[in-house]
């Protein structure tokens, strides 16, 4: 293993910036060694960002061994109560990082080493960065076991493949055998008429267009008449041989008249611009409908780099008297393809249908900043905030404020203040801002105090109003009562939650020494394995600090016998 060491720090400075376009596709072993069936493929849509990795599927069951599918060494481990939950970064001699997130534990060898930090920091949530000779890792060596930490919907492993600026790619490109005989789905066909005085068969608004499925298995859309500035956008999906997920496209591609106006390749792109996913998809129509189309149209805001081969942004002009053959072809990594055509045909026309009337007192230009005031309440939308002008709906009234609807996407943080000058600071110390949902109910939206004001940074526009929570977190054992003998448990389980504000901390002690809990928030779950070694007497006092966002605390003591 030493003789790995010092060629690997070698290569790695001059690999790291370094790595051609030529991908290995025989480098990379598959990270589970079990047939390799998916439930989320790279490039997926997903809440504000794209999918960065291979979602794999473990059986339905944590605990699959992982290994490595490189050889290389432990660049950075990450436990988060969400997120990747527990996660793994392995650094290669070529210059690439595979990640292994979602895991329920290491291998005795990393979890040696993590255990450490986390017991002299006296906190789960870690993230350290070891060097090459902490940990290095043999091709095919287990590293972890998977499972279903952090932000995981149900049990899987997720797995990426970062380049050198750790970027995400494609895992697919790195040849791996995954078998998919299916062409993607397409669900829907949307027409946006784009400029000033577009139109669309007499209408400016976006419309569905009527597909009709051909014998060969392309779809032949409805003509359209048309005239002025007009794109299309689309619902489409992959499903994969031998699971029913509806997963990402490869690539899409739209062709007028034989000349190629827009392509999107799904290949790789960088954490800071994947919050423009908001401007891939139709945003409005996927917060009222739960459904993404994508846009086959570039707006001038977005950065996106998954972009090529796009003429005029996408923008087909239609004039009157033409006829145009609009052709929208989707792919699968695995080349399988479905093709949409849609005629077009250019016809001026009068008396339109106008363009309802969306203009408000509250106009906010996007590259310039903007602020607002009334009934004590306060917002500031800095500059580039949102991504396009817009007409904003605000209501102030009394402890409360509607911000428009979450139908705009906001790219950075707007501030909202709520003046409580008139409470009582001790009651204060128990108010918070709260986002109700549609059906009216309160959540809590990260708040801070400044002075006299309460204080909260959002992405999502909607309805804000004051809370206050009075009641302290519950604490509830699981698998122990007070005063019992539990020789045999091999853990302690306790169930913690909050009703209103939520919880922000905890801490747990066995007489007097700090205790490693893990948390899994889904379950409200905090379990401390008793193979850490800490609780050695046979008589012991456990005592945990639990607190809410607002600063409610429970005392949670207990006492249990071991021998």
């Amino acid at each position: 293993m030493n003789r790995f060491l010092a060629p690997l720090l070698l290569l790695l400075s001059g690999l790291i910036n370094a790595q051609t376009s030529q991908i290995p596709t025989d480098y990379f072993d598959d990270p589970l060694q079990v047939p390799l069936v998916l439930a989320g493929t790279f490039g997926e849509l997903r809440s504000n960002h794209f999918h960065s990795g291979l979602d794999i599927k473990t059986q339905q069951r944590e605990g699959l061994p992982v290994y490595a599918s490189a050889e290389g060494f432990v660049s950075r481990i990450n436990v988060a109560n969400y997120g990747y939950g527990k996660a793994l970064y392995i650094q290669h001699p070529n210059g690439y990082t595979t990640v292994y997130a979602h895991l329920k534990n290491f291998s005795p060898k990393i979890e040696e080493y993590i255990r450490k930090i986390q017991y002299a920091r006296e906190s789960y949530e870690v993230e350290v960065y070891p060097t090459a000779s902490d940990l290095p890792i043999e091709r095919g060596e287990l590293v972890a076991s998977s499972g279903n930490t952090g932000g995981s919907g149900g049990p899987h492993l997720h797995f990426e493949i970062r380049d050198g600026e750790q970027r995400p790619m494609n895992p697919l490109m790195f040849g791996f055998d995954l078998k998919d005989s299916r062409a993607p789905i397409i669900s829907g066909v949307y027409v946006y008429p784009l400029g000033e005085n577009a139109h669309v068969n007499g209408s400016s608004q976006r419309q569905k267009l009527r597909l009709f499925p051909q014998q060969d298995g392309t779809f032949q859309a409805e003509k359209i008449e048309a005239c002025g500035d007009i794109s299309f956008g689309i619902n489409a999906v992959d499903q994969l041989d031998g699971a029913p997920n509806h997963n990402g496209v490869f690539k899409i591609e739209a062709i007028a008249n034989g000349e190629k106006l827009f392509q999107a390749n799904f290949e790789k792109f960088s954490f800071a611009e994947t919050r423009h996913l908001n401007q891939l998809i139709d945003y409005g129509y996927y917060a009222k409908n739960n459904s993404r189309i994508q846009k086959l149209f570039v707006e001038p805001s977005n950065p996106l780099s998954i972009y090529s081969n796009v003429f005029n942004d996408g923008v087909l002009n239609v004039q009157d008297s033409l006829s145009y053959n609009y052709l929208i072809k989707v792919s699968d990594f695995a080349g399988n393809e479905r093709l949409v055509r849609i005629p077009v045909e250019g016809k001026q026309r009068e008396n339109l249908t106008p363009k309802p009337d969306d203009s408000t007192p509250y106009f906010v230009e996007a590259n310039k900043g903007a602020q607002f005031e009334k009934k004590g309440i306060d917002v500031y939308i800095p500059k580039n905030s949102l991504y396009q002008d817009v007409y904003l709906d605000m209501v102030f009234e009394d402890e409360k404020l509607k911000i428009h609807e979450d139908v705009v996407p906001i790219h950075s943080n707007i501030t909202i203040g709520f003046d409580v000058s008139k409470y009582k600071p001790e009651d204060r110390e128990q108010m918070f801002i709260a986002r109700l949902n549609k059906w009216g109910n309160p959540s809590y939206s990260s708040t801070t105090k400044e002075g006299e004001r309460l204080v909260t940074k959002t992405r999502t526009f909607g309805t804000y109003t004051l809370g206050r929570d009075t009641k302290a977190p519950a604490v509830v054992p699981i698998n122990f009562r007070n005063g019992q003998w539990i020789s045999s448990n091999t853990d302690l389980k306790v169930k913690i939650s909050d009703d209103l504000s939520g919880i922000n901390s905890f801490r747990a002690t066995v007489n007097g020494k700090f205790i490693l809990m893990e948390y899994e928030y889904k379950q409200n779950l905090l379990t401390h394995h008793f193979s850490d070694g800490v609780v050695t007497d046979t008589e012991n006092l456990l005592k945990i600090e639990v607190t809410d966002n607002v600063g409610n605390t429970t005392i949670f003591e207990s006492t249990f016998y071991r021998k």
